[in-house]
């Protein structure tokens, strides 16, 4: 008989290859013959007692899921706030692992998702509740402090990349009597990591992305016009890229949407790219094209980097161990070892150290102008793109991916309340 419990939760939003780590997580348990339950929705399905039995999925569904996208067991946005604001919630989650005899605790995701797995660790200390809660790395905005990079960024940075350098030569052909500049808009709300990938589209003063904007330089309007047209003058056309969260020197999201604030308290942002483009037709009087990928970005398991799913089988694997060992309130960080040639390896890392933390770009890593990236930064990113993933093609040209029977586990606690 399987010994105990082990919970795991997606959170967030989900990346190409988050699938991946709740395989290698599910594979590994059952190597070790410990059950996995799953949360619906991530931990709203702790919260509400709705958890998904793994067991019942076949080894070839499991095995499927590393070339998935999306995320099997579903996902959300939930921030559960302090142990003192927040603790009905806190201690419902607690019964709810109790009643399940859940002795594992596996958080999939961010910044946040990493301070949720370390609160509940002091919770159930607190209660006396034999408990290991693991973060595990995940996010395309790579912004994870300790771990060299996040799984699911280096597929997206990929995807930016290659979307970047075949748009490029769409308009260089174009650029004569059609479109003179090109916007692109990449996610990133505080850190420009996805933007910066989009450089390693090109290698010169000439080459596509002529122009990156990073959250981490304050948009100046004037100055950045005066850039597009002096590319246009000189190269026949220009493409530009924009994180999504720039910001003007006061501070103001240039691509605030008005759409209020998420469940995680963020600006809900969007847009940039077709301001942009809105302010060089007017102002250069250029005509001009524009693209939001927005969730493409984060999906596009066709193209995925072999390295970020080694890694994202890794993380999920390391994850497991160090759960079964009692590594409580850690999480499996990548370290880069070499650069070239690039090696990496699985350390544990505390979650304090993690929880709520932002990593931006480096200094080194942005261009002395603000407009581009530097040698260092494409050494540090270009391995994470590298090698192909492809996932099984049908015979009616699409990819084949699976999707879970995710067999509801009997509940055993009144309904939740909150």
């Amino acid at each position: 008989m399987p010994r105990a419990t082990l919970f795991y939760a997606q959170s967030g939003g989900v990346t190409a290859v988050i699938n991946a780590t709740a395989s290698a997580v599910i594979t590994e348990a059952r190597a070790r013959k410990v059950r996995v339950l799953a949360g619906r929705n991530g931990i709203l399905g702790a919260l509400r007692e709705e958890l998904i039995d793994t067991s019942k999925e076949p080894v070839a569904a499991i095995r499927a899921l590393a070339h998935t996208p999306g995320g099997a067991f579903g996902s959300c946005r939930y921030k559960l706030k302090s142990l003192a604001d927040d603790r009905p919630k806190y201690e419902r989650l607690l019964d709810v692992l109790r009643a399940h005899d859940v002795r594992w605790f596996l958080y999939n995701g961010g910044n946040d998702s990493a301070d949720t797995a370390n609160k509940v660790s002091q919770l159930a200390a607190e209660f006396d509740y034999p408990l290991t809660c693991i973060g595990v790395p995940k996010t395309v905005d790579n912004d994870l402090a300790v771990t060299d990079c996040c799984p699911g960024f280096g597929s997206a940075a990929k995807y930016t990349a290659v979307s970047v350098r075949e748009a490029a030569l769409d308009v260089a052909a174009m650029a004569d009597t059609s479109t003179k500049v090109f916007v692109y808009e990449a996610m990133g709300r505080h850190a420009g990591w996805l933007a910066a990938a989009a450089g390693l589209a090109g290698d010169g003063p000439d080459a596509a992305p002529h122009l990156i904007l990073f959250p981490e330089r304050a948009y100046d309007e004037d100055d950045f016009l005066a850039r597009v047209q002096k590319v246009v003058d000189r190269v026949g056309y220009c493409v530009v890229v924009a994180s999504e969260g720039i910001r003007t020197a006061d501070g103001r999201f240039v691509a605030d949407a008005g759409g209020g604030k998420d469940s995680f308290g963020h600006t809900q942002l969007g847009g940039v790219a077709s301001y942009l483009a809105g302010r060089v037709k007017d102002r250069l009087d250029l005509k001009v094209h524009w693209t939001l990928p927005d969730y493409l970005q984060r999906s596009a398991r066709h193209i995925a980097s072999k390295t970020d799913l080694d890694q994202a089988l890794a993380v999920g694997k390391a994850a497991v161990r160090y759960a079964l060992e009692g590594r409580n309130a850690t999480m499996p960080a990548i370290i880069r070892t070499s650069d070239a040639p690039y090696r990496w390896k699985i350390e544990p890392a505390p979650l304090d150290r993690i929880a709520n933390r932002e990593k931006t770009m480096p200094k080194g890593f942005i261009r002395r102008d603000g407009y581009g990236i530097t040698a260092a930064a494409r050494a540090y990113l270009e391995p994470l793109i590298r090698g192909e993933a492809y996932p099984p093609y049908g015979r009616d040209g699409l990819p084949k991916y699976v999707e879970l029977k995710n067999a509801a586990v009997a509940k055993k606690l009144p309904a939740w309340e909150g």
